[in-house]
């Protein structure tokens, strides 16, 4: 099945940074209350994780490691702007556990812990229009995170639609936040090292997709430098 929505690359990005893919996913869904089977997984990985790693190992992670390399690249110091798969991993092996929010914010996060790669979650209805670019963070841009008010985005990595930027690495924005409601996702999944190969994290998201949030009418597609 085709996607609906058309994913470019900008130049300002692709001059910086010169390994990376995104696999992006569009599903129908029914959003609800995290099912019993998804915190169970979530458990699990992140036991796994904080048996095996350290802090000082977590960027190390070849993900992890390339994508603060990219935010390097782009203009953004990734110790004050940390990646959201980083954040993740550091409150696993800090002890601090992983919030749950409901099923298409934990599967997102999940998949996040899993690839070791930044997710983005969105709802599909509130992007405007049907083409979205990354690109670079720019001066005075304005964006609010969710759960952290105005973020200074200039230098990161960004998504852009019709209305303006509504997704970076390090924190989705308010406008296009999932709530229980959410009918319609999108969801991006950045790659700049090759733990996985793309089209096993595709079939991952749409595993999740399908068993935690009633997924149909799946589509996806892959965009490489």
């Amino acid at each position: 099945m085709t996607m609906n929505t058309s994913i470019s690359i900008s130049p300002e990005f692709a001059s910086r940074v010169s390994t990376y893919s995104m696999v992006a996913i569009e599903a129908d869904v029914t959003n609800g209350p995290t099912p019993p089977a998804l915190t169970a997984e979530m458990d699990s990985l992140a036991a796994d994780l904080q048996r095996r790693i350290e802090v000082a190992d977590i960027n190390r992670r070849p993900n992890i490691a390339a994508t603060r390399a990219a935010y390097k690249a782009c203009g953004k110091d990734p110790n004050r702007y940390r990646p959201s798969q980083e954040q993740l991993h550091r409150r696993i092996v800090r002890g601090l556990g992983l919030y749950s929010v409901d099923a298409l914010v934990d599967l997102g996060n999940l998949l996040s812990l899993s690839t070791g790669c930044a997710v983005g979650v969105f709802d599909r209805d509130k992007i405007e229009g049907s083409e979205i670019a990354l690109g670079v963070g720019r001066a005075g841009e304005l964006y609010t995170g969710i759960g952290r008010g105005e973020l200074n985005i200039e230098g990161l990595p960004v998504l852009r639609d019709a209305a303006g930027a509504f997704g970076s690495m390090t924190s989705d924005h308010e406008r296009t936040k999932i709530e229980t409601t959410t009918r319609r996702v999108l969801i991006t999944i950045h790659i700049f090292a090759d733990e996985q190969t793309p089209e096993a994290i595709a079939a991952e998201a749409t595993r999740l997709l399908r068993v935690y949030a009633a997924a149909t009418a799946v589509s996806h597609c892959i965009i490489t430098l």
